[in-house]
């Protein structure tokens, strides 16, 4: 087997994204039976074009250290679908370009989709009988990844979803003359655990935002309309948070009522618009004041609401990958699991990463009010450990010091 790391990024950006990157190129350049670190330059797509440098570089003038409050991807990212046939020539020169590099060592930082990926090179790895070893390291603000308690991203895109819905609250609430309505429309097509952490902005009960939607029920828009109504008979501004995945009982997106929806590379529904369609919604129905907010990418991978405990586990998982790897684990991904919430306690381990790709982990409807329109305090227990602390971003001068690929 190869002695060299390789280690890469994929899928949408996170705030802690570089604190795994951080973990495993760390620790694979500290250890004596690691040659070389090298990273893929946009992912795997990158790595088929021959982007690739020498990670090296970051320990000797003392750059690493800067990763981990770094937003984004460091080394880019890319959203390239691996051929579904094992038999693909793609296979081939992907493996090519491993023995060329003397790879032994493999890490995918992502979600949902690059778990897909380390799965299929994996399997492909064991029916040709490479000894290489493929990890995957959990990365999401969507925190829908099965078989873990969370992911990296999440905490801190939680965060921020809390301070900004708050800042919004304060806000509209300025105007309590007039009765209004804010619509804040937050990532999340088919799982509404970022939604969900709007609840997080809350100060007292009763207060903004009132009403939450997530995906993992069925959107009846009369319904929607009637609770609007009777929040506002107690709320003069309202604010509502909407997953952008919200659907009716037939399967059908709300943004699809407003407008034709694409497709990305994965196939997946490019959802945008729910929002500004409830606005109109309410609008026609009601006559209020009315607005759409929707956070957009603003929310994946903001520096200013970094949780320190999502920066500490996002380095943790990359270092314990690296481990995992050195004793011979291959085709799986790294887990969280927690042990108890106050106080807070989380220990690593790995599943199988087949169990793991296109699979999907809603909120559980338990968290759930009954009518759709709110969670529990099982969720705020659930949600509360993974965004405490701060975390202090080195400054240059005086302004935030991030290191950017040259």
């Amino acid at each position: 087997m190869g002695k060299n790391l390789l280690v890469g990024q994929s899928g949408g950006p996170t705030a802690v994204i570089n604190g795994s990157l951080y973990g495993v190129a760390k620790k694979g350049l500290e250890d004596v039976s690691v040659d070389h670190v090298y990273g893929m330059v946009n992912g795997i797509e990158g790595f088929l074009n021959g982007h690739v440098m020498d990670m090296s570089t970051l320990m000797e003038d003392g750059s690493i250290e800067l990763l981990p409050t770094t937003p984004g991807a460091y080394l880019g990212s890319c959203r390239y679908k691996l051929p579904e046939n094992l038999d693909d020539p793609v296979y081939l020169e992907l493996f090519r370009k491993f023995d060329e590099y003397e790879i032994g060592l493999f890490f995918y930082i992502g979600g949902n989709d690059s778990m897909d990926t380390v799965s299929k090179l994996s399997r492909y790895a064991a029916s040709i009988e490479s000894p290489i070893r493929f990890i995957g390291v959990p990365k999401t603000i969507d925190n829908d990844l099965v078989l873990t308690d969370h992911t990296p991203g999440f905490g801190s895109a939680a965060k921020y979803v809390a301070t900004t819905v708050r800042e919004i609250a304060v806000d509209a609430s300025v105007y309590d003359n007039k009765k209004s309505v804010t619509i804040v429309e937050i990532m999340g097509r088919h799982a509404g655990w970022l939604t969900a952490a709007s609840a997080l902005a809350r100060k007292f009960e009763g207060d903004n935002p009132v009403l939450i939607y997530l995906p993992e029920t069925d959107f009846d828009q009369e319904a929607f309309i009637s609770q609007v109504k009777t929040a506002l008979e107690t709320t003069s501004n309202l604010v509502v948070c909407i997953s952008e995945g919200i659907h009716d009982d037939k399967g059908t997106f709300i943004c699809e009522y407003a407008s034709e929806v694409g497709t990305d590379n994965f196939g997946h529904k490019m959802l945008t618009g729910s929002g500004k369609y409830l606005e109109n919604l309410v609008k026609d129905k009601l006559g209020v004041k009315v607005r759409s907010v929707e956070l957009n990418v603003c929310q994946r991978c903001s520096s200013s609401c970094l949780s320190a405990t999502d920066v500490e586990e996002a380095k943790a998982a990359g270092s314990y990958a690296v481990e995992r790897a050195l004793l011979g684990d291959t085709g799986v991904m790294i887990t969280f699991n927690r042990v108890k919430d106050e106080p807070y306690e989380m220990e690593l381990g790995t599943a199988d990463v087949n169990q793991i790709c296109n699979a999907e982990k809603p909120v559980p409807a338990e968290w759930i009010c009954n009518d759709g329109s709110d969670v529990t305090e099982d969720f705020l227990r659930y949600a509360l450990p993974l965004i405490q602390g701060h975390v202090e971003v080195p400054e240059k001068d005086g302004l935030p010091h991030f290191i950017f690929r040259k």
